[in-house]
């Protein structure tokens, strides 16, 4: 798919898309609940549809009613067959194979896209000790899986991502783990530790953390019955609202409703750096108005913002729209955080150097640092998402105020995480035209 932005003035009101991280959280907490679960405002990106199908498959019952809330029916962890497949969901893999492992039964987990290429060593180093026979394809997918897993005492590495200890959590509290803690070091992105732990409360299980370092499990049980009707309702996800806001601070002004100040997701940290960098933020309840600074007038150059610093390292998926903005900053942007984007989607700091390059932003990496010299303008230009749904959004914001059309091509990478992404540019007033590729 090809997605050409031309250079818009964007204005109006937009809801904010289902938090993803939220969302499979939710599913797996359903399934390990044993009971039935009402999940309210619920995601459809391909992430999703992914978390859905490994549940299911692992014995879920799942319906959708006509406004869309799903109920969730399950038993347990009941593998009915020997292949699951979790997209190319990286919370997915990380956060099911422990619960997988749950079972008995041997299962093979494998995935599609880039997720065949990220590391998961991990599990070759940490499953042995939890009584889990696990064969991999030299630390990447598919992964041959057999349990039960035995809670035990074990640390693990927490640098790589957070999202192996969010599965180990769900996984050691339904396997009622007694006395026996996980400690970790150098553990990442703790906000969304904060958001399993937050979920996981709600479905009644209760998990002591020991500041990030060690997570302790007493064994006291769930706080609520297996026959008892949880409902669960979704975030709005701040990940992909980054992008509305980022737009409404460069082509704005712009109403974004259905995001949570109070989230504990770590994405929530872009308002620091809209604040940072001038635009017009006002927060209300349950909307945000977000404008060019003060003194722009809406004119193409988004002059009145400037150069920011922030740390990324706790929140790795801001470095598209981070970037977005500060492409029209005047002065020079410095991100920290960088070593976190080797193994996503793409390498997204090389990505996002060569791909806004092409725009005419100069992007220079210095270790763990990235250096955006912005606020000079950006070129219309042919760019590619490299797969990757955050480039491909980055790219479509950046647009907005180009000097002329950006092309994007395999521009149907927002599926993974918003599927709604282009339309919802355009009932904000952006002109986007989307070319459906010929077979």
């Amino acid at each position: 798919m090809l997605t050409t932005i031309r250079p818009s003035v964007i204005t109006g009101s937009i809801q904010a898309p289902a938090s993803k991280s939220s969302m499979q959280r939710a599913c797996a907490a359903a399934l390990l609940s044993g009971g039935t679960a009402l999940i309210k405002n619920p995601g459809y990106s391909n992430d999703d549809k992914a978390a859905l199908g490994v549940i299911r498959d692992l014995g879920a019952v799942i319906t959708t009613s006509a406004d869309g809330t799903i109920t969730i029916d399950s038993k347990g962890v009941r593998p009915g067959g020997v292949v699951l497949n979790c997209g190319e969901s990286g919370l997915g893999i990380r956060m099911f194979a422990p619960i997988i492992a749950l079972s008995d039964q041997p299962v093979t987990v494998n995935g599609e896209g880039s997720l065949l290429t990220r590391p998961m060593d991990f599990f070759d180093t940490i499953f042995p000790q939890l009584g889990i026979r696990v064969v991999s394809n030299s630390g990447r997918l598919p992964l041959q899986i057999q349990g039960p897993l035995q809670p035990r005492n074990i640390t693990i590495d927490g640098s790589l991502s957070s999202q192996f200890l969010t599965g180990l959590l769900m996984a050691f509290a339904a396997a009622s783990a007694k006395g026996v803690s996980i400690k970790v070091n150098d553990l990442k992105s703790k906000p969304y530790i904060d958001l399993t732990l937050q979920v996981m409360r709600h479905f009644g299980w209760q998990v002591e953390n020991r500041n990030y370092e060690e997570f302790f499990f007493s064994g006291e049980g769930r706080t609520s019955a297996g026959d008892e009707l949880i409902q669960y309702t979704v975030e709005g996800d701040w990940s992909g609202g980054a992008f509305l806001l980022v737009a409404g601070a460069i082509a704005g002004p712009v109403t974004v409703r259905g995001l949570d100040p109070l989230s504990t997701q770590a994405d929530k940290a872009i308002l620091q750096a809209l604040r940072d960098s001038g635009a017009r933020l006002t927060l209300g309840e349950g909307v945000m108005e977000i404008g060019p600074a003060a003194g722009q007038k809406g004119e193409p150059d988004a002059g009145g913002l400037r150069a920011f610093q922030f740390n990324a390292t706790d929140c790795p998926d801001l470095f598209p729209p981070l970037v977005a903005l500060a492409a029209y900053c005047k002065g020079v942007t410095t991100i920290r955080g960088v070593s976190r984007l080797a193994h996503k989607e793409s390498d997204r700091a090389l990505t996002l150097q060569e791909e806004f390059g092409k725009l005419g932003v100069t992007i220079e990496l210095h270790g763990d640092r990235m250096r955006v010299l912005g606020g000079m303008g950006l070129r219309g230009a042919t760019v590619h998402s490299r797969h990757d749904h955050r480039i491909a959004m980055a790219c479509a914001v950046a647009g907005l105020r180009a000097d002329g059309d950006v092309l994007i091509e395999d521009a149907e990478a927002i599926n993974k995480s918003y599927p709604d992404f282009y339309m919802h540019l355009q009932r904000l007033g952006a002109d986007v035209n989307i070319t459906i590729d010929k077979v």
